[in-house]
């Protein structure tokens, strides 16, 4: 369930912000909503952060080492240093760039020692080099007088040496595209330097891993830091306001609006009342930012890892659907990695920390507990279907075949399943009893979305328009079953006993679209709400084609399944031959866990991609949830 919260407003002196802070966190059950603040401290405290996360990145992971336990001002310092440090390391890496750079420029060239040339040049003589295409140098003129250096098949290297008293030949000139600039240093000092320069790295390399001491200090220091900058942003972030009149003494307050679950409220009136603070108390309307807080049983509370990771909050307007989600989510699971020995991998995976904890009288994570609950839904769906590892039926033993359910058993893959109203003449395959049962679910969530819209609207005659959504659904479920299963075992022109099944069916379309269109957008008047959806015109309409194309989504689970199912029997295929040769028998066991193990990420993905969505977008649509909400964290020490 989602806590009820109420909207609450505390007036207090201006000089009193800080003492009245103080007392709130200490007090730990009012989430504030301020969100900026400003000021040197708070630019200053964040600047604080920023070294210090910067610290704990250049340092990296070491878990061998053993942590010092130090000061906030030393863990500062220490961050300080290794800012420094990497500074300095930065410019070391830069320059050892640009030397390796200027080496590789003139690797060709051999030792080039520029004061040597420059002496020649105090003297009298000017010294220049030169790299130019082979057939440009054999059309330079004889007045050219060339050294040659180096000599391949498409380069020529050469040296010109003249008097500064020559006087300049325009070919000389033309030839200046091709001189070699000579570099500041000689190539023997660039070397040395780069020694150094990589000598230097490593000593800062060693020195700032030496700090891997101070990680977990520098980390508390942060968190400590951070508990300031939401002080200061609350502090800095009230409105202030002058209520006294210019002739008397000034009278300055502050206020701020924040939240607390109604069951605390009376404990923040004994506060306020004790300190003199104004407080007003409001209960949230649909405008506000209300925070969400959920409370469900444990069990419940165990699909928490997950929306966690996804980051996804129900709005405080909207439902909690943490028991749906995770009622439905296992079920997804199951049938998308549909592989019973995939199952019992992953119980295996959940069951070692689990049991560490035990054994440590630790408390379980509520993950692993998850991943337990998944591996389950694994297994029991491969019991149903017999899936197991990927092996064909004829390699299983029969008691596991006898505990499969036969109309989706791999066991009876070929076998025709004759519905009583057909008399034999038109069947189902395992392979569309699987379909029929992806649709089956999907009629059921999508119809305990509505559901959950008429028990709201209970009050009100709009819940008209989700029982006309329930009809639809239950309509376009039989149309989809014809349409996409087999269309002779569910005509329309069915008839079971004296009911026409398939004139039912549309029946129940057409009714539900009528009581949808018209109470759907009711808010007091039923005319306002015929004309609002008339306004959506289109919308009303392709509403209908939304819900046949979320019905035909879940096919989705199936088919991923089947998917994952056939890259497993490809794999044990492949491996099988090999299994029987000792030589390759290594090569057999690399490709068989290569292969699962791929195929089993590829599950994880599929769940995150397709079994997800099922929840956050179909079934959340249907009960018109955006997951708006942000999680409620009360200001506390």
């Amino acid at each position: 369930m989602i806590v009820p919260m109420k909207k609450v407003s505390l007036i207090i002196r201006e000089n009193k912000k800080d003492e009245t802070l103080k007392k709130l966190r200490k007090l730990g059950i009012v989430h504030i909503e301020i969100t900026e603040g400003s000021g040197e401290r708070l630019a200053s405290l964040r600047e604080q952060i920023a070294l210090l996360e910067s610290a704990v990145f250049t340092i990296g992971k070491n878990k061998n080492a053993e942590q010092k336990d130090v000061s906030a001002t030393e863990a500062l310092s220490v961050a300080n240093e290794i800012a420094s440090l990497d500074e300095e390391k930065k410019q070391c890496q830069a320059e050892r760039i640009a030397l390796s750079s200027e080496l590789d420029r003139l690797k060709n060239w051999g030792d080039i020692d520029p004061s040597s040339i420059n002496d020649l040049e105090s003297k009298g003589y000017e010294i220049s080099f030169y790299e130019i295409p082979k057939s440009e140098y054999e059309m330079l003129t004889e007045s050219i007088k060339t050294v040659r250096i180096d000599v391949t098949k498409s380069t020529v290297r050469f040296m010109l040496l003249k008097s500064n008293k020559e006087e300049v030949d325009e070919a000389v000139t033309a030839l200046n595209t091709y001189r070699l600039a000579l570099p500041q240093l000689s190539t023997g000092e660039m070397k040395k330097r780069l020694s150094k320069l990589s000598t230097r790295i490593d000593e800062i390399d060693e020195t700032i891993a030496s700090n891997a001491c101070y990680v977990e200090s520098i980390k508390r220091t942060i968190k400590a830091i951070e508990k300031e900058v939401q002080f200061e942003t609350y502090a800095t972030g009230m409105e202030d306001e002058n209520l006294s009149p210019e002739s008397e003494q000034p009278v300055s307050v502050a206020y701020f609006t924040g939240y607390i679950e109604a069951e605390n409220l009376d404990k923040l009136k004994e506060t306020a009342a004790s300190n003199s603070w104004g407080l007003l108390v409001e209960e949230p309307s649909e405008e506000d930012n209300v925070p969400t807080k959920l409370k469900n049983n444990k069990f419940v509370s165990l699909i928490y890892p997950l929306t966690d990771f996804l980051g996804t909050v129900p709005g405080y307007f909207e439902y909690d659907i943490s028991g749906w989600f995770l009622a439905f989510i296992l079920i997804f699971f199951g049938i998308i990695f549909g592989d019973g020995g995939y199952g019992l991998l992953i119980c295996t995976i959940a069951a070692i920390p689990i049991v560490k904890s035990l054994i440590a009288k630790k408390q379980i994570s509520p993950m692993f507990l998850l991943v337990g609950l998944f591996g389950l839904s694994t297994v029991l769906w491969g019991t149903f279907t017999c899936t197991w590892f990927g092996l064909s039926p004829e390699q299983l033993p029969a008691w596991l075949k006898n505990l499969s359910i036969p109309v989706i058993s791999n066991v009876y893959a070929d076998k025709i399943w004759y519905p009583f109203w057909t008399n034999g003449i038109a069947g189902l395959t395992t392979a569309q009893n699987l379909q029929i049962f992806c649709f089956s679910l999907a009629l059921i969530q999508l119809t305990v979305a509505h559901v959950k819209g008429v028990i709201r609207n209970k009050s009100s005659v709009k819940m008209l328009g989700d029982i006309g959504s329930i009809l639809q659904l239950l309509g376009i479920y039989y149309l989809v079953l014809s349409l996409v299963v087999n269309a002779e075992v569910f005509s329309f022109g069915l008839i079971i006993g004296s009911i026409p099944v398939g004139t039912v069916a549309i029946a129940l379309i057409g009714i539900g679209f009528v009581l949808s269109f018209v109470f759907s957008n009711y808010e007091g008047s039923i005319i306002k709400s015929i004309l609002s959806s008339l306004t959506n015109i289109v919308s009303v309409l392709l509403g209908v084609v939304n819900v046949f194309s979320d019905i035909v989504s879940y096919i989705r689970l199936w088919a991923v399944g089947l998917a994952g199912a056939a890259i497993s029997a490809t794999v044990n295929e492949l491996a099988g031959p090999l299994l029987g040769n000792f030589m390759f028998m290594i090569l057999a066991i690399v490709l068989l866990v290569f292969g699962h193990g791929l195929n089993m990420i590829l599950n994880v993905l599929s769940v995150i991609v397709h079994g997800i969505r099922l929840n956050t977008l179909e079934f959340s649509s249907h009960l018109d949830m955006s997951w708006s909400g942000h999680k409620f964290k009360p200001f506390k020490e």
